[in-house]
């Protein structure tokens, strides 16, 4: 298989100092890494999140590659939480929008949910099973 594990998410963000701010105060933590742009202002910031320490990294909008979408859309990225309902929530308190609410996908305990961002990005978050029964197994090893 060629596909061999989650590695980094870039969101845009018009205003990037902004962004970082919102995500730090989100997520609990500063960002790791920050790189400047040629102009010497702030082009990109890096988190490391979760149990396998994926990377989000905001970028600066004016590197997006021409043509990229200004809104809200395409593929959506689910981030597993622990608990589903508080995080919608302190999103939402944050300043995000709902996108899609909280959806039960069948009777076997995935449910999603996403909101944007205030700088139009689709942010999921989901409980994941599957997610919990791999870390439990990558524990046990």
């Amino acid at each position: 298989m060629s596909l061999r594990g989650f590695a980094t998410l870039s969101f845009w963000a018009d205003d990037l100092t902004a962004a970082a701010s919102w995500y730090t105060e989100f997520l609990g933590v500063e960002p790791y890494f920050q790189r400047p742009g040629p102009d010497g202002s702030l082009a990109y910031v890096e988190f490391r999140l979760g149990d396998y320490q994926a990377e989000l990294g905001i970028i600066d909008r004016r590197y997006a590659p021409a043509g990229a979408a200004g809104g809200p859309g395409g593929a959506i990225m689910y981030w597993h939480v622990e608990e589903l309902e508080a995080t919608v929530e302190r999103l939402i308190s944050l300043g995000a929008v709902e996108y899609e609410p909280i959806t039960a996908r069948g009777d076997s305990g995935f449910v999603t949910a996403s909101v944007v961002d205030p700088f139009g990005n689709v942010l999921g978050v989901m409980h994941n099973p599957h997610y919990v029964e791999v870390l439990a197994e990558s524990k046990e090893d």
